[in-house]
């Protein structure tokens, strides 16, 4: 009995194997709606205005309404650190000095302790950074 049993099944599984296979090649339509297109686009629209900027963190290091003691402290940081990026920008009246390109508040916290004692008074900011460079 278990014999007859075990060759049924055995004759079965053969049979359903074999009427999975196929010669021929499936064809396949993929019906898409057309606001999927509209939306890629607009997405990569997106990404070109924003020329290699994203989200992220700087540490600001001076702030005030003197260009030439902003310049004084960006000069001051470049000689100090001169493998960190800075920046100056002009928000009027103000000239802010930031420094970093982190894309976490870790990272730019590291850099703040680490300048802390030159830079007094500096802190974390938001901004839009440069991406980082692949290697």
């Amino acid at each position: 009995m278990k014999k007859i049993l075990l060759l049924l099944s055995a004759v079965c599984c053969l049979l359903s194997a074999h009427a999975q296979s196929s010669d021929s090649p499936a064809d396949s339509n993929l019906i898409q709606d057309k606001r999927v297109k509209e939306l890629v686009l607009k997405h990569i629209l997106i990404n070109q205005a924003q020329k290699g900027k994203m989200k992220g963190y700087r540490v600001q290091i001076h702030f005030g309404q003197e260009k030439a003691k902003a310049l004084e402290v960006k000069s001051k940081f470049m000689t100090q650190y001169n493998d960190i990026p800075s920046y100056l920008d002009y928000q009027q009246p103000y000239f802010k000095i930031r420094v970093g390109d982190f894309r976490t508040k870790l990272e730019a916290y590291k850099l703040l302790q680490k300048i802390s004692g030159d830079f007094s008074g500096s802190f974390i900011v938001s901004d839009d950074i440069d991406l980082p460079k692949i290697e």
